[in-house]
């Protein structure tokens, strides 16, 4: 039996609210890991040449208005990709270890893809407005602003996501 297994059975042992504080610390640190892969993925992408000749191209399209200052087409992919990318791989730690997921995965997966559409669409939408001010206003280098517009979509995200989360992802009540 892992050291984490222990653990979770001794929080389960003490109570519900013991069991969410020790769900909420799994999944900062699940949450850490798709931040290290949602910033490793946006400033890798960045610098790949075909994605970087995409800056030169504003994108406006629905709510999401990329321009020049927001780091255009460019900014749009690479920002996208690696939220996405990240959701992916929290949404399957998450399930197997914070949260000891044994639902039904279809079910789940499905309301989760949903909502992270309408979130990822917030984050898409919000991400080219404070990067365009913070390279406007402020100054900031594309390359800092950006990275700052994603720290502030994946706090936001942060979040929101816990709770949700917590009410997705269960676990089948065992029948005797």
């Amino acid at each position: 039996m892992s050291k984490i297994k222990n653990i979770d059975d001794a929080a389960r042992d003490k109570g519900s609210f013991i069991m969410t504080v020790w769900q909420f610390v799994k999944f900062i640190i699940v949450s850490l890991l798709a931040c290290i892969v949602q910033f490793s993925l946006l400033n890798i992408l960045q610098i790949i040449p075909a994605i970087d000749r995409l800056g030169a191209q504003e994108f406006h399209w629905f709510v999401f208005n990329y321009d020049l200052a927001a780091g255009g087409l460019k900014f749009f992919v690479a920002f996208n990709v690696s939220n996405i990318t990240a959701q992916i791989v929290a949404f399957f730690v998450n399930r197997e270890k914070t949260f000891n997921a044994n639902n039904n995965i279809p079910i789940t997966l499905t309301i989760y893809i949903a909502f992270t559409i309408a979130l990822i669409c917030f984050s898409a939408w919000f991400s080219p407005v404070l990067n365009g001010r913070l390279v406007s206003s402020l100054s900031l280098g594309e390359t800092l602003a950006s990275n700052i517009a994603a720290a502030a979509c994946s706090a936001i995200q942060f979040f929101v996501y816990f709770p949700v989360d917590k009410l997705l992802m269960r676990q089948k009540k065992e029948k005797i």
